[in-house]
């Protein structure tokens, strides 16, 4: 229920919760403006956040989504291990995903914030790092079978301590990291959470700190009281979603389920993940941080989009996630495929609440098929590594009375996770592009269509190249699911074509050693699922789309009955009229 802790000025804590999204944002401009890994300053792959003294959020600006779960629990982790033993000038580095940490490559930056002599609120950057030690350079490693052939794992550890540098620790970590992009990221880091101190310590002054608590309280409440209302607005009762993720990296044909119940209960929710497939022996696993926040983003798509990320967001959730399964895995289970288990997540929540909410929510969205790259770069005598943002990027779902988005990218992401600009692509990377465009017929027909998925080709020119294959939707039935009469969107695929004429197609989770100089890589990422009859879809918006070059004629008359004539591309409505007549 919610706490009662007197009045407060609604204006004053309106004020307030600005002013908080405001300083997490200049803190996420620090992170732009500093950091030098393309993964952070153009993929944005980062959250900033702000939390209190006992590590409760206070508000967050998540750059991607799936990091709306990911700082807290390793806060509130920092917490409990450190206990008195903070002081003001002291950072802490944390990416254990089995003590709060959601991927091994997700680095958290910790700042405690003081009030004179009393600990008042933490200031915390996390973000995707090229490298984190491992077996394989760039972190994915879909053979490791536990978390040391993942990452170097940092529970909590001191690098500034009373505002001095702590050299050993920061050689010792450093010393297992395979490119200096990252010393210099994790600077920048420290640099945002200073922002963020300052800016809190400003809000002390302003308010004074009995006062910043008390409004902090009410702002709690009050985002509490909005959460409640959009759950009261939902039909009580029980709704099951069910999902599965394919492939575990060790044995072919692999299917792993995700088994989902929804309990809605007047103005509170349970998501219970109880009957959900053990965890594996790969690294297909997720720690609980992780399935948290792919569930978190899940549900703020189904309700008002206004509501504040703090702490009184999460008062009336529930999630039941037994330890053991492959959503919540047990130490020392290899888990960096856990972030890229929130699509068939998604899937399952958006399966329930289709019989509560069918007008809120999505088909599914095209599975997430990565390619990690590294290698030597001849140009500059260098090694580099890329995720390849640029190529990953599918299709949304459709909604009721909208097109899905094109080109948007993984449902953790849905959009966060900008494309690679084509120029600092050559320049970051020893490829050369030669297509980058969106993938006629790949969206999943219906009266609203699937995001486009699209197809990306370049040539490698690196040396001693590695590729990493990670991800879903290769195939048939991974694709994208299309809602109420909609259909399924393309599948994902990966090509490779050596200098010598061989191709190899990428399974979804597999590394690929020695590719030679001159390879050209193609990837096809798929579209997104439709919503509703594709025969209710009006038939000049077909039109359209066959002469933008989106859909083929082919496609327009099989799928939506709408018949073109391919000399003149004009629309034969007697034609049409007849293939749409039921």
């Amino acid at each position: 229920m919610k706490r009662k802790t007197g009045k407060a000025d609604p204006i004053q804590v309106a004020v307030l919760q600005r002013r908080l999204k405001s300083i997490t944002g200049e803190m996420g401009l620090t992170l732009l403006r500093t950091t030098r890994s393309p993964i952070l300053n153009e993929a944005r792959d980062f959250v900033t956040g702000l939390y209190d003294a006992k590590g409760r959020m206070l508000e967050q600006t998540e750059y991607i989504p799936v990091l709306a779960f990911a700082l807290q629990p390793a806060c509130e982790h920092v917490i409990r291990f450190f206990g008195g033993d903070v002081h003001p000038g002291d950072v802490i580095l944390h990416n254990d995903v089995f003590s709060g940490g959601n991927q091994n490559n997700d680095v958290a930056v910790f700042k405690p914030v003081f009030a004179g002599a009393k600990l008042v609120a933490w200031a915390a950057c996390k973000g995707h790092q090229a490298d984190i030690g491992g077996a394989v350079q760039g972190g994915y490693n879909p053979e490791a079978r536990e978390v040391w052939q993942e990452a170097l794992r940092i529970p909590a550890v001191k690098i500034v301590e009373r505002g001095k540098l702590r050299r050993d620790v920061w050689n010792l970590i450093f010393a297992n990291i395979r490119l200096r992009i990252v010393e210099e990221d994790i600077k920048a880091q420290i640099g945002g959470c200073a922002v963020g101190e300052r800016g809190v310590k400003a809000l002390v002054a302003r308010f004074g700190r009995e006062r910043l608590e008390r409004l902090l309280e009410s702002l709690f409440d009050r985002t509490e009281t909005m959460v409640r209302k959009e759950i009261a607005a939902i039909p009580d009762g029980t709704y099951r979603g069910e999902s599965h993720a394919y492939y575990d990296g060790v044995t072919e044909g692999t299917r792993m389920k995700i088994n989902l119940a929804v309990t809605v209960k007047g103005d509170a929710i349970t998501f219970d993940f109880s009957g959900s497939s053990p965890q594996t022996p790969g690294f297909v696993n997720a720690p609980y941080s992780a399935t948290a926040s792919a569930l978190l983003l899940t549900f703020l798509m189904l309700i008002r989009p206004d509501i504040p990320h703090n702490a009184g967001l999460l008062r009336p959730i529930r999630i039941v996630n037994p330890e053991g399964s492959f959503l919540n895995a047990r130490f020392p289970a290899a888990t960096t495929f856990g972030n890229s288990i929130t699509g068939p997540t998604s899937d399952a929540i958006f399966r329930a609440f289709a019989q509560a909410l069918p007008k809120m929510v999505t088909a599914g969205w095209n599975r997430f098929l990565g390619f990690a790259v590294s290698g030597h770069d001849p140009r500059r005598g260098l090694p580099y590594v890329d995720i390849l943002f640029l190529a990953l990027k599918g299709g949304s779902g459709a909604t009721s009375g909208a097109d899905g988005y094109d080109h948007i990218g993984l449902i953790n992401c849905a959009g966060g996770i900008l494309a690679q600009d084509y120029e600092m692509f050559e320049i970051h990377d020893p490829h050369f592009l030669l297509k980058h465009e969106y993938l006629p017929d790949s969206a999943g027909a219906g009266r609203w269509r699937g995001g486009l998925g699209v197809e990306t080709e370049f040539v490698m020119r690196g040396e001693n190249v590695t590729g990493v294959a990670f991800g879903d939707g290769v195939e048939e039935e991974a694709r994208a699911f299309g809602f109420f009469g909609g259909r399924p969107g393309s599948r994902n695929s990966i090509t490779l074509a050596y200098p010598d004429g061989t191709r190899r197609s990428a399974k979804s989770k597999e590394i690929i050693r020695g590719i030679p100089a001159g390879t050209v890589f193609n990837q096809k990422a798929g579209g997104g699922g439709g919503y509703g009859d594709p025969f209710e879809r009006p038939a000049e918006r077909v039109l359209a789309e066959v002469r933008d070059g989106l859909l083929s004629i082919e496609a327009a008359r099989a799928d939506y009955g709408v018949a073109i004539d391919p000399a003149t591309l004009a629309l034969d409505r007697e034609r049409t009229a007849g293939l749409r007549k039921r």
